[in-house]
């Protein structure tokens, strides 16, 4: 076994432990442009959130960075929303896509701090490629009306910020000043991304 995969490894069966507490699970990013923290619901979205924590305990999150921002004068999608994307940077690789669990199936909502996971398919999802909500986000939950290949299934939510919206809002105000290939996140991307330079549990 490789030491990568071996990393990878450690990574996921601490994550699966974590599923065997109730408690919420404290996680915190450092960015170049300040700290924020999240509390992971784990006991809520078991899936959704040990995925998280499997690329935050593999240090895969580690030199990514927030590389997209939308909010209603940018957004090419309807309703429109006010999101900041990141995670592991593009075209890195990271753990295998999960199974979608619903903000029905979870109870939590996209309210504003709610962390959740980006995702086109369903089911094609990791823990490496996340947004964050400012502001609430009712059209990201199932049925809300933001679909994504029309499937009506929303977004997974797994958990929200504690501490750090004031960094969070700084990113979202970042200037986009590069183009996309893609004409629904055009617009939108930040370049170069404002880095998250570690992430780590508490």
């Amino acid at each position: 076994m490789t030491s990568f995969r071996r990393i990878l490894l450690v990574g996921v069966l601490a994550a699966l432990v974590s599923c065997l507490s109730a408690k919420p699970i404290a996680v915190t990013l450092e960015t170049q442009v300040g700290v924020i923290e999240i509390e992971v619901l784990i006991d809520q979205a078991p899936i959704s959130g040990a995925s998280f924590l499997a690329h935050v305990d593999a240090g895969m999150l580690n030199d990514g960075g927030f590389y997209r921002t939308v909010y209603p004068e940018n957004d090419n999608g309807s309703p429109k929303i006010s999101v900041i994307q990141g995670g592991m940077l593009p075209d890195t690789e990271g753990l295998p896509p999960i199974a979608h669990e619903t903000t029905t199936q979870t109870g939590i909502l996209h309210r504003d701090g709610v962390i959740s996971l980006a995702r086109s398919e369903v089911g094609s999802a990791t823990g490496g490629t996340f947004f964050i909500c400012i502001g609430d986000q009712p059209s990201l939950d199932m049925g809300g009306g933001r679909a994504v290949s029309g499937d009506g299934q929303g977004f997974a939510a797994f958990g929200r910020v504690t501490k750090g919206m004031d960094v969070v809002k700084k990113i979202h105000r970042t200037k986009t000043n590069s183009d996309s290939d893609d004409a629904y996140t055009a617009g939108q991307i930040i370049a170069p991304p404002v880095r998250i330079l570690k992430a780590y549990r508490q």
